[in-house]
Formats: structure tokens, C-alpha cells, sequence
């Protein structure tokens, strides 16, 4: 027996397009030998759907397009993920295509509804199993979460499986698939079951999919792993039930798994979204370096425009570092000074701020005439413009509303700075790209004379460390400071993030790479008074 997985990067809402994609898998595999496809999740419709699945016009086109795709399915067959309507209630379903026709459907147990997922706002949960038989082995079918825990895997075992097969949309985070693996041995320890994994590839608005499908004997043993982030039609050979050993992709390192993610994301969101390209702020500091290259790298030099706005408070070296990095990839790049346009603003404020001292606002009427300009090369070309600050920056508001935050896309948005090293450093391994000074040299907003990130944060290792602690692991501020940070640094920092929620409301969506981003993951209120 072959079974085939296909590996594949939906588009959310585009029905037709994903069922030509899946009918064209299914040809390539059924040319292979395959004579058994595996589609991920809602592959029909794309992950996640959302409110889409409140319109009783989409679950109708998904269900014509499910039975007009079965027709064309010829000597092979297909397991479809796809929402399913009964009466009242939607399922998150997967059905068995064979011979023209849709002969078998599954509903998906167990509802995941935390963090990036709310499907009980959407679906209904299943209680029956799925087995079938094909080439004389009998298949149990699973989705995602069912197989996060025993009950739905040991039933399809109760019903007669000797292979499971199980279809998937598992969002990428850091080391997300060490926990894949994990969780399937746990269930064939439970089963002594050998186990299928289909993952979906792409991405979707702040979701990465990262595909890494895999397959584990009946003994737990990994049999074959897809590359990651890759589009792959992949075959398994078996004999009965049992995997014969096959293609295992070389792991990703942790730099080289979110480079990939945060790439792929872009890609997809400019791609699917028709932007003609993106343009972003050059600094000369290691944030924009980064996205600079990210941007290339996702989508070729051609749709990438790059803008210094030199300041009265900009270093030579910032100006110079950006020239440098521009030419050395290759993009479309433009200065422009915005020294007179400040001086403008301030004529027409003075009477408002008499002889106020320069502060903040000062500071952030710099970062706003950034984001005019930006905004306004955006409109008139129709590229995107893809902001540039981190997570680290997020979380504590070290950031300007329609200002350095302006645009529509936040790339490193659950980046944290201490990472945003880490990965600069990784693409300098592949190609020398961002000038080493932009690097080492220590980050400064440059918004004011001689000014330091550190004047006003602490250390970037120690802040990063406390905002993971509050923000991704939830820990309370005593908590926090049994893990050794200084009490005044732990109290600074959660002050600044409680009191920023509002700006991170108003952010641009960016990619998700850790457990817990700044977007659908994190919903605290903006108007909330907490106790000490």
C-alpha cells in the first residue's frame, strides 16, 4: 500500500482554488502509486475560517464544492477536510472521497479553545468514530487536536483500526514540534498504533503553518518527517499496516525554524492579500536591518523599497550602515530629511506649546512624520508598509502610535530583541547582508541627542526574560522576582506593559512565533485597574 500526503498551502475563503489544488495532488499522487491522499484540516476551505463559518452561503459553496470535487476524483482515494453542516450544527469535518462519491465522514471530537483557537464558537464537537478499509487495512481518521489526548485515538482503536491516520492546521511556535511528536507517542503508546500526520503549510494572517508532516510506527519510532515550510506531495510506502522507512528532513535549528516562519509569513500575507510590494523605514539599527532582509528574502529585491528619514539627532554611521545594506541587496532605496518638516510642525505648535521643554512629544512627532511618509509612498504605489519594531518594544510601549507602529503589516511583532540578534547573525551565516556595526553598535531610537535604549529599559536580556514571565508564561510579579531579577527592574516592566495595552490594540498584525504573540493568543482588557 502507498498513501500519499500532500502537504499544501490553502488559501482561507478560496474554495474553488483549493479544490483545484487538491484534485491536482491527487493526480500527482495517484501517478506516483498512491492509491490513498491525505489532505490537511479544512483544507477545502482554509484555516482558520472564522466568522466565515457564521455564513450559511460558505458552508453551502463548501458543500457543492465537496461533492463536485468527489466527481472528479478518479482511482485514487481522498480524505478532504472541510466544514460540515447537519441541521443546526457545523462540524469540523473530514470525509472519505472514493469512486465519485463521498462514502465516509468524520466530526472532530475534541474543539480546541485557547490561545489562537476558538472552534466551540464555530463547531460542534463529534462523538463516533471513523474507521474504513482500504487495500485491507482498516484506517481510523482523526483530526488535530483529537489526538492531544487518549479517548478519540483508543476509540477508532475499538473500532477496528490498525493505522490512524490524522489531519492537521497546527500553527508553528518555537519548538512547536517537538510537542507534536511527543503528544503522537504518547498515543501509540496508548494504541500500539503506527500514526499519519498531515499538516498544513502557509501562512494566514499572524498563523504560520509549518507542514513538517511525519508518520510513527507502531513502536513510536519516527518513519519519515516532510521538510518544513514546504509545499510536498510526499508517498508512504507500507507493507500491511506497518511504515516502511523512508525520507526524514534534516531539523531546522530554532534561527533557521523562525527566519523561515517569519519569511514564509510575509510571503503569504503580501502574496495572497495582492500587494505589489512593501515598503519599510531603513534606521540603521539592527530592527530594520532585519526586516530589510526578511523582506528580500521573501520576496526579491524588486518589491522591496527601503526609506532612511534622517534626523537632526541621526549618526553619520546610521545613514552610512543603511546606504550599505541597501546596496548590498539590491533594493529600491530614498533618503528623505525630515529635519524641515519638524521644524514646520514645531512653527505651527509653538503657540499651543509656549516654552515647554523638548520631551517625548518631540520625539514622537519624528516618529510620526516617519510614518506619514511611509504612509503616503504606500498609498501612491499600493505597496505595504511593514513596520519594524519587535515584541520587546511592543510589550512595554517603547513604540509610537501612528508613528514607527504605522502600517499594515508588523513583521517582528513576537519577535523579542534578544532573538532579533540572534537571527540577524543567522542570516549574516548565509550571506553577509546586514553590516556588522548594525549589530554590535548599541540600539538607540536616535529621537533625541545621544540617546540609548537603555537610558530608560533595562538590559535587553533582562527585560526580554521578565516579559516572557509575565506576558507568555503568565507568572505573577513575585513569582518573577523569585526567578532573580531585581524588584525595581520586575516592577518597572509590568507597569510599562499593563499601561500599553492600548497601543498593542492598535498594532498591525504580525507573524506568531512564540506560544503567546501579542494578537488573538493575549486578550487583556485596555480599562482594568489591578491590585497590588
Amino acid at each position: 500500500m502507498k498513501i500519499a500526503i500532500a502537504q499544501i498551502n490553502c488559501i482561507v475563503g478560496d474554495i474553488a482554488g483549493n479544490a483545484k489544488k487538491i484534485i491536482e495532488n491527487a493526480t500527482l499522487a495517484s501517478a506516483q502509486g498512491a492509491t490513498l491522499l491525505v489532505m490537511p484540516e479544512l483544507s477545502l476551505c482554509g484555516y482558520p475560517p472564522e466568522d466565515l463559518l457564521l455564513r450559511a452561503d460558505f458552508l453551502q459553496a463548501c458543500d457543492v464544492a465537496l461533492t463536485g470535487m468527489s466527481t472528479q476524483l478518479k482511482g485514487i482515494t481522498v480524505i478532504v477536510g472541510h466544514p460540515h453542516r447537519v441541521g443546526e450544527d457545523c462540524f469540523n469535518a473530514a470525509s472519505v472521497l472514493q469512486d465519485g462519491k463521498v462514502v465516509a465522514t468524520y466530526h472532530k471530537h475534541a474543539l480546541p479553545n485557547y490561545g489562537v483557537f476558538d472552534e466551540k464558537r464555530y463547531f460542534a464537537s463529534g462523538s463516533d468514530a471513523l474507521v474504513f478499509e482500504h487495500a485491507g487495512v482498516k484506517i481510523g481518521v482523526l483530526i488535530c487536536a483529537d489526538v492531544w489526548e487518549s479517548a478519540p485515538a483508543l476509540l477508532a482503536k475499538s473500532a477496528g483500526a490498525e493505522l490512524l491516520i490524522v489531519l492537521n492546521a497546527s500553527p508553528f511556535h518555537m519548538e512547536k514540534q517537538s510537542t507534536r511528536m511527543e503528544k503522537l507517542g504518547q498515543r501509540v503508546l496508548d494504541t500500539r498504533l503506527p500514526i499519519i500526520y498531515t499538516n498544513m503549510v502557509g501562512g494566514q494572517d499572524e498563523l504560520v503553518f509549518d507542514g513538517a508532516s511525519f508518520v510513527l510506527d507502531a513502536g513510536g519510532i519516527l518513519t519519515h518527517e516532510l521538510p518544513a515550510f514546504e509545499s510536498v506531495l510526499a508517498c508512504i510506502e507500507f507493507e500491511g499496516a506497518t511504515p516502511l522507512t523512508g525520507m526524514i528532513a534534516e531539523p531546522l535549528t530554532l534561527e533557521a525554524s523562525v527566519y523561515t516562519a517569519l519569511k514564509l509569513g510575509l510571503a503569504d500575507y503580501i502574496q495572497k492579500n495582492g500587494f505589489p510590494g512593501v515598503v519599510l523605514g531603513l534606521s540603521g539599527g539592527v530592527d530594520s536591518a532585519l526586516t530589510l532582509a526578511l523582506a528580500v528574502d521573501a520576496l526579491g529585491a524588486e518589491k522591496v523599497h527601503a526609506v532612511m528619514m534622517p534626523s537632526e539627532f541621526t549618526a553619520d554611521m546610521s545613514v552610512n550602515d543603511a546606504r550599505e545594506m541597501a546596496n548590498i541587496l539590491g533594493v529600491k532605496y530614498s533618503e528623505i530629511a525630515i529635519k524641515p518638516l519638524l521644524d514646520a510642525y514645531l512653527v505651527a505648535l509653538a503657540p499651543q506649546f509656549g516654552d515647554l521643554a523638548f520631551d517625548a512629544t518631540e520625539e514622537n512627532l519624528q516618529a510620526r512624520i516617519r510614518g506619514m511618509l511611509l504612509m503616503a509612498i504606500s498609498n501612491k504605489l499600493g505597496s505595504i508598509v511593514v513596520t519594524t519594531g519587535n515584541k520587546s518594544e511592543m510589550a512595554v510601549g517603547y513604540c509610537t502610535l501612528y508613528g514607527d507602529m504605522a502600517g499594515g503589516f508588523a513583521l517582528l511583532k513576537d519577535v523579542p530583541k534578544t532573538l532579533v540578534y540572534q537571527l540577524s547573525n543567522y542570516r549574516n551565516t548565509l550571506s553577509s547582508v546586514i553590516p556588522e556595526r548594525i549589530i554590535t553598535r548599541p540600539p538607540s531610537a536616535e529621537l533625541r541627542a545621544n540617546q540609548l535604549d537603555q537610558d530608560s529599559l533595562p538590559p535587553y536580556d533582562v527585560l526580554d526574560g521578565i516579559i516572557k514571565a509575565y506576558v507568555e508564561d503568565d507568572l505573577g510579579r513575585e513569582d518573577i522576582i523569585a526567578q532573580g531579577y531585581v524588584v525595581s527592574d520586575v516592577n518597572h516592566v509590568i507597569a510599562m506593559i499593563d499601561r500599553n495595552e492600548y497601543k498593542r490594540r492598535q498594532s498591525p498584525v504580525g507573524v506568531r512565533i512564540t506560544h503567546k504573540g501579542f494578537g488573538k493568543d493575549r486578550r487583556y482588557p485596555i480599562t482594568v485597574k489591578l491590585s497590588a
